[in-house]
């Protein structure tokens, strides 16, 4: 039988691509929040690592989640701690409910401004419906512009 091609996940910025053990938050690198990878951003543009619907944008702006056409369910968390800044340093692009395609910017922040206030910019990617979907494919040292992880449906 044919295997489906699955679900191509691609960082959301710009930076060094990271297993989701070395993050520097414990329930983040358990994989408690869900299996995925990490991203330590070189720069403050953060965009759909996917195409698809956006089902949340947080009301404090650090996190933001799309769900591809096939279901899967991506969230992207900047930073460590970022939601006790309450949304300050943070700019939104778009909106809970925009068609969005991969690349576009959702969330944009000045990293030099927001570094010092945090533990990290350390940017989880996280599959957040795994009991649906499982990663099929990790590529940590993948170059830019090629899928991260690749995920299928169970």
């Amino acid at each position: 039988m044919f295997k489906k091609k699955g679900e191509q996940i691609f960082a959301p910025t710009a930076g060094s691509v990271m297993a989701l053990a070395d993050v520097p938050d414990p329930v983040f690198a358990s994989g408690a929040v869900g299996e995925g990878f990490a991203v330590e951003p070189s720069e403050g543009s953060f965009t759909s690592p996917v195409d698809g619907e956006l089902i949340l944008v947080a009301k404090t702006l650090h996190a933001f989640a799309v769900r591809t056409d096939g279901g899967a369910e991506i969230l992207v968390h900047i930073g460590m701690d970022t939601v006790k800044l309450k949304g300050a340093g943070f700019t939104a692009h778009r909106a809970k409910g925009e068609q969005v395609k991969r690349g576009d910017v959702i969330i944009t922040c000045d990293l030099a401004q927001m570094t010092p206030l945090v533990p990290s910019m350390v940017t989880p990617v996280l599959l957040t419906n795994g009991k649906d979907f499982a990663i099929a494919e990790t590529e940590i040292g993948a170059a830019d512009g090629t899928p991260i992880i690749t995920v299928r449906k169970k």
